[in-house]
């Protein structure tokens, strides 16, 4: 699933390109073609088209206009995140999606006293057209410097612009200052929300579900061995910290081994924590842990290892009367609000993009490992089941693609250690697919047709590990277009997969190379490449990956690799694996750091009716057909174990070797346009 996450408010920074986590820079891609418009509103009638999927939001924008004028600013930034820069929220933070009626992963909206705009990605246009009334603008500019540029044209100067600390972080924070500065435009930091002010009692409830213990036997490491990992990292730092602030809810949940229910998707819960040199706070509704938690929090009490509960809300507090000693606080500017950061003294600070926690969290040691790969396992079964079970009901008629999504997620349900699905299943078929992250409803959802293309791109929260992965598949005949764009799409997956390269090497140095084959014939994607992923935790875990601003790549971080095709109004096509990074096997040593591959976990067959295989080299098929053989030997005794009979011929059938044999009966037309490309690609190999 392509990813956005805290990195979507980087690059509203005006800190990334196009092809970063943002997936937000046009590619001249076609226009939209009639079939997919009438759906989405029109402005520009009188009166307005406006789609049975549009919000009025009239009542709320006068709501917060009354409130602006009280708190006396002509402008409010209202972001799609919460207080930990979450990229999945709970409801009762999904205000954005409250003032707006967009319930897009991404987005910030800003509202004057005369009007409402929203600024997203590429990947939520359409989304938003369809979701927003004629009181709200679309801007597909999505840098912060064109917010700010906006906001100098309608904000007069002398005048107060305001947001909430608690829901943006430094950089963000500085980035819109730096625009707005000299302008004789204040930023005002208003720490009542406004947002909640008006939405009031019909605002959703704080969450009472039970923050429970992980079992031993999915966890990596006991909890007090990894505060003492972080605190050996605070006293090996340069500036020595005294403690580390953790912000982010996956830090919390990983560091402890708890976990809960707060945000969809997501097994996390709200919380924060203090580690000291000789003291740990965890700030959560003490209420909510379960009995094996709190004793396992206090098991080791007084002491160095014993964590003190306290309060949610008294972070801040907290915080800032620790800082009034001589302490030094390491603090992840990422995840850390302006809020929080603004309560400790300059000189107190120490700072990176990432904690340490973050960081750790994301080079899985070998058990970690073992434990995703066996998840991936068992979703590999519910993935063949899944597509046997289109193959034979497609043809009928019979399945849509709110039902395809209700079903994948059923079969993930019934599998060993699974918790639900990691993210809202995408089901798309024909021109929805073309919506990167369209997901159907009960209300609108297309037929499957054996005339279309359909992309499935789903995930499961196992105890063991986080899946998430794509196909895309065709039951007819697919157009030479199409087979050709598809094979392309796997051409750069099994580039990326295969590529190897020296440790430490950033990701956003070898993205490219999973869009080489689209880029050679005129095609690209507008989304990111990949994402890290959790162990029972984020489907999308930062800070790995393949952008500017993650992490580089060392052994044992996992990571998606997804490059996709999206011709609008049509079709769209993406193919996802989740990979760990491992030692390369190489001829010739390089020093003493090895280099490093992809090892892919991901374990289900690409659609072979899609490839042609007279575009790939000898060496991809070779990777492919061992890539098949793996497939075999990993899953085919899991569906055996099952009695899954059926699920074991399909998948037989559908990972035999791939040959230049299966080239004898290709059509003139194939070999046409084999022709040219060899022709314009000589170097391609044979």
């Amino acid at each position: 699933m392509t990813g956005s996450g805290p990195q979507f408010m980087s690059v509203l920074s005006g800190s990334d390109s196009c092809v970063n986590a943002s997936h937000g820079c046009a590619i001249g891609w076609p226009k939209q073609s009639s079939s997919a418009t009438s759906d989405i509103r029109n402005c520009t009638t009188s009166p307005p088209f406006l789609p049975p999927t549009v919000t009025d939001t009239s009542a709320q924008l006068n709501a917060l206009r009354q409130r602006m004028q009280f708190y006396n600013i002509s402008a409010y930034i209202v972001p799609a995140t919460d207080a930990h820069m979450s990229e999945y929220i709970a409801e009762r933070d999904a205000r954005l999606a409250w003032i707006s009626g967009f319930t897009g992963s991404a987005g910030t909206g800003v509202v004057t006293t005369k009007k409402a705009a929203l600024w997203t990605d590429s990947r939520y246009w359409t989304q938003a057209e369809r979701q927003m009334d004629c009181n709200w603008e679309l801007q597909k500019i999505v840098w912060t410097d064109s917010i700010g540029e906006w906001l100098l044209q309608e904000i007069p100067a002398g005048e107060n612009i305001g947001l909430d600390p608690f829901l943006f972080s430094i950089d963000l924070w500085n980035s819109y200052a730096r625009v707005l500065q000299g302008s004789s435009r204040t930023l005002v930091p208003i720490e009542d929300n406004l947002v909640d002010l008006v939405w009031g009692s019909q605002r959703p409830p704080l969450p009472t579900s039970e923050i429970y213990l992980l079992p031993e036997t999915f966890t990596g490491s006991t909890w007090q061995e990894k505060v003492s990992g972080i605190r050996s990292q605070m006293e090996q730092h340069s500036r020595s910290p005294t403690a580390v602030l953790l912000s982010a809810l996956e830090e919390t949940a990983w560091l402890f081994n708890l976990r809960g229910d707060d945000i969809s998707y997501n097994p996390v819960f709200y919380s924060y924590a203090l580690l000291t040199t000789s003291d740990i706070s965890l700030f959560v509704d003490r209420n909510r842990l379960s009995a094996e938690a709190l004793q396992s929090l206090s098991a080791q009490c007084p002491g160095p290892l014993c964590v003190q509960v306290e309060e949610y809300d008294q972070v801040r507090a907290s915080v800032q009367a620790y800082a009034q000693g001589d302490v030094q606080v390491w603090i992840g500017t990422e995840y850390t609000t302006y809020g929080l950061y603004g309560v400790i003294p300059q000189d107190k600070l120490v700072e990176s993009s990432y904690s340490p926690v973050m960081t750790t969290k994301a080079v899985k040691n070998a058990k970690e490992q073992a434990l995703l790969k066996a998840a991936h396992v068992r979703d590999a079964v519910a993935m063949i089941q899944y597509l046997l079970w289109l193959e034979k009901n497609v043809p009928k008629g019979s399945v849509d693609e709110f039902s395809g999504a209700r079903y994948v997620d059923k079969l993930r349900r019934e599998k060993e250690h699974c918790r639900g699905a990691s993210f809202e299943t995408i089901s798309a078929s024909g021109l929805n697919a073309a919506l990167a992250h369209y997901s159907p409803s009960n209300v609108s959802s297309r037929k499957l047709s054996v005339d279309e293309m359909y992309l499935s791109d789903s995930g499961g929260q196992y105890l063991d590990g986080t899946t998430d992965i794509t196909r895309t598949v065709h039951w007819g005949e697919p157009s030479p277009f199409q087979k050709e764009a598809y094979t392309r799409v796997l051409m750069g997956n099994i580039d990326l997969a295969r590529l190897v390269f020296p440790s430490e090497t950033s990701g956003r140095v070898v993205e490219a190379f999973a869009r080489r084959a689209l880029w050679e014939v005129g095609l690209n994607y507008g989304h990111g490449t990949g994402h890290g992923i959790g162990n029972f935790l984020s489907v999308h875990e930062w800070p790995v990956g393949f952008q500017s601003n993650n992490v580089p790549l060392v052994k044992g971080m996992f990571t998606s690799i997804e490059p996709g095709y999206y011709q609008e109004g049509e079709f769209g096509i993406r193919i996802e694996d989740v990979a760990l990074v491992v030692e390369a096997q190489t001829k010739h040593g390089a020093g003493e750091k090895a280099h490093l591959t992809f090892e892919v976990v991901s374990l289900v067959p690409y659609d072979r009716n899609l490839i042609d295989i007279s575009f790939l080299s000898e060496d991809q098929i070779q990777y492919l057909n061992t890539y098949y053989e793996t497939i075999r030997q990993r899953v085919g005794p899991e569906l055996q174990r099952r009695q899954l009979e059926e699920e074991y011929e399909w998948l037989r059938r559908n990972t035999q070797p791939f040959s230049r044999g299966t080239l004898v009966a290709t059509s003139l037309g194939t070999l046409a346009i084999t022709s040219l490309v060899s022709t314009l690609l000589p170097d391609r190999q044979a």
